[in-house]
């Protein structure tokens, strides 16, 4: 078939002069394969995945389907129109692959031959939809849209057709990075017979909620049961004031049957979401949170007995949470991905055991995973490799790995990367915290390189090895920057007591730990103490406008993305209040104020002295633009060399990749000014 190709013999055709200078850049960056969604087939023999691949020249990126034997081999490319696929997914009989694309226009449901032939759109759905899976007895199907409730101006004033307004009487009215478009995420059950979908029915008719959550939320929060007769769901059935306030999501049990729908967690007020049946479907797991109002708590692996009516927390004595949940064939264990000392890996628990195993080691993340028992999939990454598609033995301990696919084989074999290198440095509370160490490539230990302290977002997101298109380290060490990664307090993979302690104390001991960090390897002989940097995004560029006010002149650079600069004004325009609320304590105006509003940057900003370039997106919600405004300001009204970086549709990140490269570009054009 003409269509059979490897993504790496596309790439070798490229002129090497792409890898002439041997190392990574942000041109050659986007060039890398991005594969993702792993789809076992029924028979168990043939895995589907997609591969997005990004054209700088036309700004876009383009993503298709692909299909490689169980056991290994040439991968063969199914789909290639200028549209795009997603969502693929093999059909409960194994006879077609389905997928989304555009092709016709809106999004819609397509089926094909496992051989990339006989193509045909199956669903012709007004609006197109968003997602979709079939019921195991391929009777039903469901598929999710979106769905007009509220109304906008025009509704409201039909005489003024061209008024430009919105009317706005509630909180959440803009999540993230869109401001509300008067419509809800619904699921559609539909019938499915001969490659037809027929008979919708909204199982959320007129109720104003989102399902699966947004902004996030994937198919992953929604499930079949095993017999087709239920649809459980993600769903937080708040909205306005109350859904800015609270993470309450529970999980929802639909019955095609009898159109009834039950709530299974009612009362669990933290997060609930993620939904998995067990083969038999005698119970279902899925990962909960604890703590209301708190978007970082432990994920705990729940189960809940159908028979027994009784609900298990099977990670009770387990110290990190849970994710990615697949049942064994013969119901006994759940296979899951978690965290420990900033790596991702694959553990099991013994459902009637109650014991929790790790299977897998290494300095790698894995973030997609297949398990049944006896065959286990997963999709892996690392600082330095993008991610690939990789079979593990279940029968042998998990200690023979096979990477079956090499997309990015032809690039990264003509780079030289830098050696990363884990170090447990003592704080100044005498704890052990890991700080990973990545040097440039071709590393010569008899010179002095400028150094960057890298801090990282979430605040409560482990600088795992993570191979990022953006903060990415092996890109920083080929700029001939030593990089220095701290996993300072609240980090996750090293207990729940860790990631907690920074919760209202932003200013506190995990600031001291990043200045841990930076002073031991500042010792170096290889560090030029005299050329340091910080750099970082979100609460990592919130950490940097606060050092900037504190850091004692140990730094000569800073740079900032989409930071908090001043904790009031982020406070009244932010969305999801519960964060703040949470990691704050509380509105500035609560009496006696919450004492984290004392580690606010914007009130050691008189202390700045050090040259600072500020990024932020216009479509950032989460952290509006004004703070990165604020910081730009503040700096040249005090005649600090500073610069602002602002891209008006770019959101909390930066996606498209000319302005990735761009970003990249100015990034080492500041560095580069002023610590070399």
């Amino acid at each position: 078939m003409k269509k059979i190709l490897i993504s790496f013999i596309v790439l070798i055709t490229l002129s090497m002069n792409l890898f002439s200078q041997n190392r990574m850049t942000p041109e050659l960056m986007w060039k890398f394969g991005r594969v993702s969604d792993i789809q076992l087939s029924p028979d168990k023999k043939t895995i589907l995945y997609g591969t997005t691949y990004y054209n700088l020249t036309e700004n876009k990126g383009n993503r298709d389907l692909f299909v490689i034997p169980v056991t290994g081999g040439t991968p063969v490319n199914l789909t290639n129109s200028p549209s795009g696929e997603y969502n693929g997914v093999w059909r409960p009989d194994g006879k077609k692959i389905a997928y989304l694309s555009s092709e016709s226009g809106d999004s819609q449901l397509w089926e094909m031959n496992p051989d990339g032939s006989g193509k045909k759109q199956v669903s012709k759905v007004e609006g197109g939809i968003n997602g979709f899976a079939y019921a195991p007895d391929m009777t039903h199907i469901f598929y999710l849209q979106d769905i007009k409730l509220d109304k906008n101006v025009t509704d409201m004033y039909p005489d003024l057709p061209k008024a430009d307004a919105r009317i706005i009487d509630d909180l959440l009215y803009r999540h993230w990075d869109s401001w509300s478009d008067y419509s809800y995420s619904h699921i559609i059950l539909a019938n499915y017979a001969d490659g037809a979908v027929s008979g919708p029915q909204d199982i959320m008719k007129d109720q104003r909620f989102d399902s699966p959550l947004t902004p996030d939320g994937g198919l992953e929060q929604i499930a079949w049961s095993p017999d087709s007769k239920t649809i459980a769901y993600t769903c937080r059935k708040l909205n306005g004031k109350a859904e800015a306030l609270s993470t309450n999501s529970d999980i929802y049990l639909f019955n095609v049957e009898t159109n009834q729908t039950t709530n299974l967690t009612d009362g669990m007020l933290g997060y609930d979401q993620d939904p998995v049946f067990s083969p038999d479907g005698t119970k279902l797991t899925w990962s909960s949170m604890k703590t209301p109002g708190y978007e970082s708590d432990k994920k705990r692996l729940m189960v809940y007995d159908f028979k027994a009516k009784t609900m298990t927390d099977l990670s009770e004595n387990f110290p990190e949470g849970a994710t990615n949940m697949r049942w064994s064939d013969d119901n006994k264990f759940i296979y899951f991905l978690s965290y420990t000392n900033a790596t991702c890996q694959i553990f099991s628990a013994d459902v009637a055991a109650k014991k929790i195993i790790q299977l897998t080691t290494g300095v790698h993340d894995y973030t997609e995973l297949i398990a049944d028992g006896k065959l286990m999939l997963g999709v892996q990454m690392s600082m330095s490799k993008p991610s690939e598609i990789y079979r593990l033995d279940a029968l042998k301990g998990l200690t023979n790995e096979v990477q079956l696919t090499f997309t990015n084989k032809a690039i990264l074999d003509n780079i030289t990367l830098g050696r990363v290198e884990e170090r447990w440095i003592t704080t100044t509370d005498k704890k052990k915290m890991l700080v990973w160490v990545i040097y440039p490539p071709n590393f010569d230990k008899t010179k002095k390189y400028p150094t960057l302290l890298y801090c990282q977002g979430g605040p409560q997101s482990a600088v795992s090895q993570f191979f990022s298109y953006r903060w990415n380290f092996q890109m920083m060490a080929a700029n001939d920057y030593i990089i220095v990664a701290p996993n300072r307090r609240g980090l996750p993979s090293f207990g729940q007591a860790w990631n907690d302690e920074i919760a209202q104390d932003y200013g506190g001991q995990n600031m001291l730990d990043y200045l841990s960090a930076i002073d031991s390897l500042a010792k170096e002989p290889f560090v030029n103490a005299d050329k340091l940097g910080a750099v970082g995004a979100s609460y990592g560029a919130y950490s940097v406008y606060w050092l900037a006010g504190n850091h004692n002149h140990r730094f000569k650079a800073f740079i900032a993305h989409c930071g908090m600069f001043n904790f009031e004004s982020w406070y009244g325009t932010t969305e999801e209040l519960w964060f703040a609320n949470h990691d704050l304590g509380g509105p500035y105006w609560k009496s006696p104020q919450p004492k984290s509003y004392e580690f606010s940057p914007h009130k050691f900003v008189g202390k700045w002295d050090t040259p600072i370039l500020v990024i932020h997106g216009g479509n950032d919600f989460r952290i509006p633009y004004t703070e990165g405004m604020q910081a730009f300001d503040a700096a040249q009204l005090q005649n600090i060399p500073s610069r602002f970086l602002f891209f008006p549709n770019a959101t909390h990140f930066v996606s498209k990749p000319q302005d990735a490269v761009l970003w990249q570009r100015e990034f080492f054009r500041w560095l580069d000014t002023y610590l070399k």
